[in-house]
């Protein structure tokens, strides 16, 4: 409680600032009085007993923590409370920190599962491969797992996008955004086999899309829900959804060690705040992961 006696102290003093050389109003300063006496609690907790020793790493993941708990109005002001007042830190303390950009604060949607490796090879293999609209929802499902692409991207994806030699396929995501996104050598083959031994089947006229619906059109997005929900249901397993499978792998690839700048890059995220919500990393890892990545560019 020491530790935190000595950062509520800087605080008062910044208070004191506020209402005497910016004649800030009462709710005013008491609106800044609960956002930092709630940043001072929190560092406390993790031990951060100065506002000298306060870092990047701790920003992050304090604004981070305000997923769930906060209306996105509520964490804007927190955010801009933390800001103003880490400008007096900067000229009484001399700390030369800023606010890290982790993008718009939204409301967090639930997070589907994650499916386990049993569960999703069960999954995958469901599909009736002797029919030509097996063998499409083999590599539809691959699609979205081994290349994590969003549903819509899958079922817009140009036929010419995949490369028969290099595996590998160019993905344009939201506002036009143009990634490459290597492909697992298992769902490139899938791929291949469907181009080569089913998709010709299935076309009547040329079109343009890899994925083809049983009438030779585009597939729509919630004919591919319709069809993966179906083999969950096959395989015992409760509702799955598209995301779902894009979900798993971005964890399974951080599980697996995978750099979180290259999932970022690999999912088609713009902000990394996204990336880490997505696959629900530790905020101890990016933490660590930053500052190794401050000490290397020292």
């Amino acid at each position: 409680m020491e530790a935190q006696a000595d950062l509520n102290w800087v605080i008062e003093d910044f208070l004191d600032s506020l209402h005497h050389e910016r004649g800030a109003s009462p709710l005013t300063m008491e609106a800044y009085r609960r956002d930092l006496t709630d940043l001072a609690l929190w560092l406390d907790e993790q031990s951060v007993e100065t506002w000298q020793a306060l870092t990047v790493g701790h920003l992050i993941e304090y604004q981070a923590s305000f997923a769930g708990k906060f209306a996105p109005r509520s964490q804007q002001r927190k955010r801009s409370s933390l800001s103003t007042f880490l400008k007096f830190l900067r000229s009484r303390l001399g700390v030369t920190l800023e606010l890290p950009d982790l993008g718009p604060m939204r409301t967090p949607k639930r997070l589907p599962k994650a499916l386990d490796l049993k569960t999703l090879e069960a999954l995958l293999a469901a599909p009736k491969l002797e029919t030509p609209t097996g063998l499409r929802d083999r590599a539809m499902m691959e699609l979205l797992y081994g290349a994590g692409l969003r549903i819509t991207e899958a079922v817009t994806l140009p036929a010419r996008n995949l490369d028969p030699s290099e595996p590998a396929i160019r993905v344009e995501g939201k506002r036009g955004k143009v990634r490459w996104v290597p492909l697992p050598r298992i769902t490139h083959l899938w791929l291949l086999k469907y181009l080569a031994e089913a998709r010709p089947l299935l076309v009547r006229q040329p079109i343009e899309p890899l994925l083809v619906s049983d009438r030779g059109l585009a597939m729509r997005r919630t004919t591919a829900a319709t069809r993966i929900e179906r083999y969950a249901t096959e395989c015992g397993l409760e509702k799955v959804t598209p995301h779902q499978l894009r979900h798993s792998y971005a964890v399974h690839l951080v599980q697996g060690g995978a750099d979180l700048r290259a999932v970022q890059e690999l999912l088609g995220h713009e902000s990394i705040a996204t990336t880490q919500i997505y696959t629900e990393l530790d905020l101890a890892e990016i933490k660590k992961r930053f500052d190794a990545a401050s000490r290397r560019g020292r």
